[in-house]
């Protein structure tokens, strides 16, 4: 008997502040549940032809936000797969209604001092721009977790290499499809 069956029968939309590992977790977790795995930020560039920085920049973060929602909302009318959300996607409430009305949304979350390390050896995180990492990394927390909290199952990641999220992501999924049969 295939143990993951369940677990493909409805997108996987992982959500969680940057540096979480949504892309990087996600691609593993799509490989071990042999689904598709889309990222929404790549997705978007390829919409527009641009950069998410070069989008920021030029047209705001409000357009950003616009064009995120339309790209998420055409990914979540695909076939079942995992997919990696920006980390301000799940704080929209009408990207939040999409995301929970038509996939299994988790909160990859870890501690903020893990987060500030892994964003700080990136330069193309535009609300990082001259900021120190760990103060917006605090401002977004303090904003977001509330929000991040509704969705519908929560994995404390800690600093465990990614097979392990990935095992602890699959554990808490099949609890809550266990738990809320369809």
């Amino acid at each position: 008997m295939d143990r993951y069956a369940p677990l493909r029968h409805r997108t996987i939309a992982l959500v969680g502040l940057m540096g979480v590992g949504k892309s990087s977790v996600g691609r593993r977790l799509a490989n071990a549940l042999t689904l598709p795995f889309r990222d929404a930020d790549t997705e978007i560039e390829a919409a527009a032809g641009c950069s998410i920085s070069e989008i920021f920049n030029n047209l705001g973060e409000a357009a950003f936000r616009e064009g995120e929602r339309r790209v998420i909302a055409r990914l979540l009318d695909q076939e079942p797969h995992v997919l990696a959300t920006g980390g301000g996607a799940f704080i929209s409430s009408e990207t939040r209604t999409l995301i929970k009305s038509k996939s299994i949304s988790v909160w990859l979350k870890a501690d903020l001092s893990v987060l500030a390390r892994r964003v700080s050896r990136k330069d193309n995180r535009p609300l990082l721009a001259g900021k120190n990492p760990m103060d917006v990394l605090q401002s977004q927390a303090d904003a977001r977790y509330p929000t991040y909290a509704e969705a519908d199952v929560i994995v404390e990641t800690g600093d465990a290499a990614h097979h392990v999220t990935v095992d602890q992501v699959i554990r808490a999924l099949s609890d809550h499809i266990e738990a809320h049969p369809s």
